[in-house]
């Protein structure tokens, strides 16, 4: 089982490291003052929110951020690649996720479109 590594620098994410929800929560009490309970709170109804959202087949817009969206995929063989052999993929739901422009401008360093403000 892999282990993450502990970021070194709690001001900034671990670059081979995963932004755990923990991680925001401590961000919040940080930055804001939220109590720490608080912050764990809110970051957990956020993602709960998501969740139901998704679940429920909605979209989920986030400004300057992205979206995320439920896809209904259809069943379709697959291979097994050791053995070669078919096997069958049932249907199912995935979310996507696709980035801003203002997000996908910060990822490539363009900072002034990165600066522009949210539509």
């Amino acid at each position: 089982m892999a282990t993450r590594k502990p970021p070194t620098d709690t001001g900034t994410a671990d670059a081979a490291g995963t932004l755990t929800k923990a991680e925001l929560a401590e961000r919040l009490y940080e930055r804001i003052g939220f109590a720490k309970r608080e912050s764990k709170d809110i970051v957990d109804a956020f993602f709960e929110l998501i969740a139901e959202r998704l679940i429920a087949g909605e979209e989920v817009r986030i400004a300057g951020f992205g979206q995320f969206q439920v896809r209904d995929k259809s069943p379709r063989p697959g291979r097994n690649p050791r053995t070669g052999e078919l096997v069958p993929i049932e249907a199912r739901r995935v979310v996507t996720f696709h980035a801003s422009p203002k997000l996908k401008a910060a990822l490539q360093g363009d900072s002034e479109a990165a600066d522009e403000p949210d539509r």
